[in-house]
């Protein structure tokens, strides 16, 4: 038996509850991991308000996992026991990483940065890999590109400053002011207080754009790109309609959703091992506090990620 956070039916951070079901097992291909540490990302409070991509409880939340790896199932080559993986399994599927143990595909995991804490390695996967995504593999930035991080203090934020920085990129950011000395510490270049300043008004020029809010400034945030730039939003537009406006100045533009990703992840690793990546926790708290570290994470205002520990 292990423990795990459940829900059974949709609402506030009071709907989640530790229960105790049987552990699972790991079939062809996949390892059976002992959590040590998940973290705590926008969708999930999403998922637990809405259903999202799980659609009605009950079910277990948390993609972001780092562990220790129990078991492996049949034709595993990749991992054995005991060894310190990380990653975010099956998302957008159930991976109920809120739990002692999670099973995931063994592709879905990377080894542990060995740098890092099972704390710190959590906060990694998920907000790390939208921003290679979003970064490299969608907006294909080169070096001296001028790239704005919109939200840059968030837990997907923090780190595309840090991954744009590492490929190469001048680097603008919006953020609180409280907040520009920790970003610039991490490599932002120019920072912004969205509260005080026009960010649509004051940036020009700019080669891509990472959106990582959403809401109806899409439309706006076309202004501050160049012609023949990248647009790249990660909450779904409310309205598509930018796309054939920026198409009409050669912009490329889109919702993006992240996905698993192993080469991402081990190119993670490397960007972590050299010291150009470093994830920032805000917060810790241990899985029996899940609903207040919910309430911790959905109040924003601060830095990084919200994590939960597994003893």
């Amino acid at each position: 038996m292990m423990t795990a956070v459940a829900q059974d039916r949709l609402g506030g951070p009071d709907v989640l509850y530790l229960t105790r079901r049987e552990r699972p097992a790991p079939g062809f291909g996949e390892v059976l991991v002992r959590v040590r540490a998940a973290s705590v990302n926008p969708i999930d409070a999403k998922t637990r308000e809405s259903g999202a991509f799980l659609g009605d409880p009950p079910f277990v939340l948390g993609w972001d996992v780092s562990g220790v790896v129990e078991a492996t199932g049949p034709g595993v080559r990749l991992f054995r026991p005991g060894d310190e993986v990380y990653g975010m399994p099956l998302f957008p599927d159930e991976a109920g990483a809120y739990a002692e143990y999670v099973v995931a595909p063994a592709r879905h995991l990377a080894p542990k940065p060995a740098g890092l804490t099972h704390v710190e390695a959590a906060a990694l996967p998920l907000a790390a890999l939208t921003a290679r995504q979003a970064l490299v593999d969608a907006a294909r930035v080169r070096p001296g590109d001028r790239v704005l991080v919109h939200g840059a203090a968030g837990g997907v934020g923090h780190l595309a400053v840090q991954l744009a920085k590492a490929l190469g990129a001048h680097v603008i950011g919006t953020a609180r002011s409280a907040q520009h000395p920790a970003l610039r510490d991490l490599g932002a270049d120019e920072l912004l207080d969205f509260t005080e300043v026009d960010v649509h008004g004051a940036v020009r020029d700019a080669d891509v754009v990472l959106d990582t809010l959403g809401g109806p400034d899409a439309f706006r945030a076309l202004d501050t790109l160049k012609d023949g730039g990248t647009l790249v939003s990660l909450p779904s537009p409310e309205d598509d309609g930018v796309i054939p406006t920026a198409a009409a100045r050669g912009i490329r533009a889109g919702f993006m959703l992240v996905q698993p990703d192993p080469v991402g992840l081990h190119h993670l690793t490397e960007l972590v091992d050299a010291g150009e990546v470093r994830p920032v926790v805000a917060a810790g708290f241990r899985l029996e506090e899940v609903a207040l570290a919910h309430r911790f994470a959905e109040a924003g205002g601060v830095l990084g990620k919200t994590v939960l520990t597994v003893d």
